[in-house]
């Protein structure tokens, strides 16, 4: 069916809707294009729409499933550890018959898209970590995502504030706050034990060894760049692509980065 968003702020024209019951939790999984399956895992706010995938749904499939507790998906009670969503995209992806796919993610959905791969590493071909969240370096530790004030984030999320301020209402929205209060809800469960990610996660990075390409904004505030010389060292196959003037939000930002995404998935 046609996407109708729900969600407020989202530009769901052109992508179709599909929702699925994974042991009882309401799964709702856009989708565009034409090709290979190319599975894309958002972050924390869905606010700021999926426009990269209309330039990767030329060569691709483009499937953007919305976690458990986030966007257009119901709440997912008791999925409240990255083993948890692991293994609820484990059993979708079965749902979804995806023996093989491309999985990219962003940020929390980089963490999450990290810790599927470590466990079923073969059925990932190529794997795009963009901005990624989840490895706890206490060399460049992430700042507290929760103890950043409301006022400051536009330039956590972005190296020029204004690229993040245009997807945030200009005047007073109870449903845009409601929404986004439920994500960074649902994503303050997930790392209530373990604020900066999985203590754990650096012992397993070995078994990525498919190609991997991490997409870093070289002015990122919220994931410091500098934590991806800790991501190559770990990871066997790897690249850096860091996208100069650009913060958090690399893929809104700088559109044109969508473009790294696509050449990599080619090669």
């Amino acid at each position: 069916m046609t996407a109708t968003a729900t969600r407020p702020g989202l530009d769901l024209t052109g992508f179709t809707q599909a929702e699925h019951d994974i042991n009882g939790v309401r799964t709702v999984v856009l989708s565009i294009g034409e090709g290979p399956a190319l599975v894309f895992l958002h972050g924390t706010g869905t606010f700021t729409g999926f426009e990269a995938a209309r330039d990767w749904a030329a060569s691709h499939t483009v499937l953007i499933p919305f976690h458990p507790g986030f966007g257009l998906s119901g709440d997912g009670e008791g999925i409240d550890t990255i083993e948890d969503y692991v293994l609820h995209y484990m059993d979708l992806f079965d749902r979804l018959g995806l023996d093989t796919l491309d999985l990219a993610g962003f940020s929390l959905g980089a963490w999450i898209a990290a810790e599927f791969a470590i466990r079923q590493p073969e059925r990932v071909r190529r794997l795009v970590l963009i901005g990624p969240a989840g490895l706890v370096d206490e060399e460049v530790p992430a700042p507290d995502l929760f103890q950043i004030a409301p006022p400051e984030l536009p330039s956590y999320l972005a190296h020029d504030p204004a690229a993040a301020l245009r997807y945030f209402p200009s005047e007073p929205d109870p449903d845009f706050d409601a929404a986004l209060g439920r994500e960074i809800g649902s994503l303050a469960k997930l790392v209530a034990a373990n604020p900066q990610g999985n203590p754990k996660l650096s012992r397993w990075l070995h078994r990525l060894t498919m190609p991997t390409l991490l997409l870093w904004g070289a002015a990122d505030r919220l994931r410091p760049t500098g934590q991806s010389k800790m991501w190559l060292r770990l990871l066997p196959d790897a690249r850096l692509e860091l996208v100069e003037a650009t913060g958090h939000l690399v893929l809104e930002e700088t559109p044109a980065s969508a473009r790294i995404v696509t050449d990599f998935l080619a090669g």
